[in-house]
């Protein structure tokens, strides 16, 4: 049976359209309405619906993606070589606040079984996180931790894994530049995520710039330790729990390991005492991102999971979506957006504060797209983030973090990241997240230990490939086979079920997951 040709046109305003069909179509292929290839034009790619002369702006979600740097015939394969990359929008003149959608009705009586902490927010997974202070302990808790999980995980069965939150930061830094602010504060909320239980146990090497009482000052954590009750009492600051390789009492390798060993055994002990209880979905705190991104990212995949934002924010949850430079084209529509006039100007300033560090390294927002993006069909970072932006849904903006602050609101907040996925995933666990979802057109197996990662397909041909990699179809929207609507239920009902344990994602299925990368825009000494 011959393949009919077909193409998906964002906006009716839009002058190219993306070619659906997987392999692409060769020259000739001629579609419904009359519009012939004049060359071959690979899957997710753009075709020129009409002609296109020198200078005159290509448009894609009804959005100048590009001006053309020669005449384009209709039929004609648009790529980024044919295409002049518009100008950063500048961030004065914006629209701040000015879009005031119809609130939509609180959507009601949806929960999931999750872990109540003391400070008020709630685990997805009841995990054991040992802290380094510095990454010299790398090595040692590395293999710590694997004996923990061989000899003492199994006798408890209510501890769903022991992860080493292990990084390249700590030491040899320029540790009181102003910017240290955020690799500091990063790894400490990390440290303080919801998924850990407030069970902190911290391992040192003795010697490093980053001293635990500086990434865990006193008052930064509210914990009963019963091995210090009787000193403290109940209400003040436990004493900071850390385990220090250079203190005079670890004689040899293996003195270390036990004293790290013994330490995580009562914290396992008080983990193992917790059970799930049913919470609504307002506890949720999801983090939204894409990576590996191609032209049907924004047509399925982020489309579907800006419908399950709605959702959740109607849930009464908090969602984050991120990436500075895949969203900076879209700076008005975000703006406009903002719930307040004070949201839009936070927003503004992470732009700008992310516009000079770009410029510090000579580079600008361009840098931002990979050579995997371009072969998917994405021609520059415009085009990019308007795809992205979609992620977010449709509803009010209600805050802004910066990079590594915790997230203490509801509602849809926009979380200023780079757009790299392990330093954005870094982040947004240091915002609080309990559960993650993760996009991608071209693949990648990325995951994380320390939060579950719903992994979504933009194409059916990745998800087929990549069956036990992939945990939902958004290809489907294309194939014509199920609606944004349908697919974006598909991942809130998903969400619950993995939150409340009752599902594993894939991710955590093959115990995939990427190491943390703190962002450190200070200097290395």
């Amino acid at each position: 049976m011959a393949t009919v040709p077909l193409y998906i046109r964002m906006h009716a305003a839009d002058n190219v359209a993306i070619v659906a069909n997987d392999g692409g179509l060769p020259t000739g292929a001629t579609f419904a309405d009359g519009l012939r290839l004049i060359e071959h034009v690979p899957q997710g790619h753009k075709v020129a619906l009409v002609d296109l002369p020198l200078g005159s702006a290509v448009l894609r979600y009804n959005v100048p993606i590009g001006y053309a740097l020669k005449d384009i015939a209709a039929g004609a394969w648009v790529h980024e070589k044919l295409l002049q990359m518009p100008a950063a929008r500048a961030l004065d003149n914006l629209p701040l606040a000015t879009i005031k959608p119809v609130a939509l009705p609180p959507l009601e009586g949806y929960t999931f079984e999750g872990y109540r902490n003391a400070d008020g927010s709630v685990g997805s997974r009841n995990i054991l996180a040992i802290t380094t202070t510095v990454q010299c302990v790398a090595g040692v808790v590395e293999f710590a931790v694997k004996r923990i999980k061989e000899e003492l995980l199994p006798r408890f069965p209510h501890v769903d894994d022991v992860v080493g939150l292990e990084h390249t930061y700590g030491c040899g830094v320029a540790i009181d530049a102003p910017d240290a602010v955020i690799p500091i504060r990063t790894l400490r909320n990390i440290t303080l995520n919801p998924n850990f239980g407030g069970e902190v146990m911290v391992v040192s090497l003795g010697c490093e710039k980053l001293q635990p009482e500086r990434l865990l000052p006193p008052g930064t954590i509210q914990i009963v330790d019963e091995r210090n009750v009787a000193d403290v009492g109940v209400n003040a600051d436990a004493v900071l729990d850390v385990v220090c390789l250079q203190s005079e009492h670890h004689v040899g390798f293996m003195s270390m390991v036990d004293s790290i060993m013994q330490t995580a055994l009562l914290h396992l002990e008080r983990l193992d005492a917790r059970r799930r209880e049913t919470v609504p979905a307002s506890e949720l705190v999801v983090g939204v991102q894409c990576g590996g991104s191609d032209a049907f990212s924004g047509v399925t995949a982020n489309p579907a999971v800006g419908f399950a934002t709605d959702l959740l924010v109607r849930a009464g949850a908090t969602v984050m979506f991120s990436e500075v430079t895949e969203v900076r084209d879209g700076i008005d529509q975000l703006t406009a957006r903002a719930s307040t006039l004070e949201v839009a100007e936070a927003m503004i300033r992470e732009m700008a504060w992310y516009d000079a560090y770009l410029e510090k390294g000579r580079v600008d927002r361009s840098a931002n797209t990979t050579p995997g993006n371009k072969k998917g069909g994405l021609s520059n970072i415009v085009e990019k983030a308007m795809g992205s932006i979609v992620k977010s849904g449709t509803a009010p903006i209600s805050g802004v973090l910066s990079p590594g602050e915790k997230v203490r609101q509801k509602g849809l907040i926009f979380a200023a990241t780079p757009a790299s996925d392990f330093i954005c995933g870094t982040l947004q666990l240091a915002a609080g997240m309990n559960l993650h979802v993760f996009t991608t057109g071209r693949g990648t197996p990325y995951g994380l230990a320390e939060v579950p990662v719903i992994k979504v397909a933009t194409r059916s041909d990745l998800a087929r490939r990549w069956h036990d990699l992939m945990d939902i179809n958004a290809g489907r929207i294309a194939d014509g086979d199920a609606s944004i609507e349908e697919v974006g239920w598909e991942l809130f009902h998903l969400m619950l079920e993995v939150a409340s344990g009752r599902k594993k994602t894939w991710a955590e299925h093959w115990k995939l997951h990427n190491a943390l990368v703190l962002f450190n825009p200070a200097p290395i000494t």
